[in-house]
């Protein structure tokens, strides 16, 4: 694992590397928004999220690094995030795993952890780039994607075999390590025009 494994704190959240101790957290963040109900994302449902949360901690071994993402203003957790299929060899890793609790949508919380994290991924962890992936028909998640900065690399096409038995197109975003300045520079203008005055 090239990537400092460490808890990362700015001035809305903090993540917390993810822990037994955060699914009870977890459960009634994910009630904010029944996130499970959108066919195209895969979100916990709160009676699943023990399973959830144990299976990211042992992923760990396979290039995972999951956090909880507390809001420092309230002091609850609204969500989760990782970092997966970390390549060390070739120094990129991607994000994503990343639900959060209705009422932080579309605050600061996102754009500060995606900050955090790829502030860690680029200048800690001197990665050259850094993926994204998402379900072509997850508008959401796709619009939150580019307004980081991120490029869109493609589409798998019938990529994977969802639960209920649908084909997803994955859709594929980076960020390379010469674009870290300019998204660094969008991300910190999205946060002031996020953060109250």
């Amino acid at each position: 694992m090239f990537i400092q494994e460490q808890q990362l704190e700015g001035q809305h959240v903090r993540l917390e590397p993810l822990n037994a101790g955060h699914i009870e957290a977890l459960a009634e963040a994910v009630r904010d928004g029944q996130g499970w109900t959108l066919w195209y994302a895969s979100v916990p449902r709160p009676e699943e999220m023990a399973a959830y949360v144990e299976r990211a901690i042992e992923e760990a071994s396979r290039g995972h690094l999951a956090y909880a993402v507390r809001h420092l203003a309230s002091g609850d957790i609204v969500g989760t995030t990782r970092f997966y299929a970390v390549d060390a060899a070739n120094r990129r890793a991607m994000i994503g795993y990343t639900w959060y609790s209705q009422s932080v949508r579309g605050t600061a919380v996102n754009a500060e952890c995606k900050l955090l994290m790829l502030s860690n991924l680029f200048e800690a962890s001197r990665a050259i780039a850094c993926e994204f992936r998402t379900h072509f028909f997850n508008r959401a998640s796709r619009a939150a994607i580019e307004s980081l900065g991120a490029k869109q690399d493609g589409i798998l096409r019938a990529h994977q075999i969802l639960s209920d038995g649908s084909l997803r197109d994955t859709v594929i975003y980076s960020i390379i390590e010469s674009e870290w300045p300019a998204v660094r520079m969008n991300l910190r203008s999205k946060l002031a025009r996020l953060t109250p005055g």
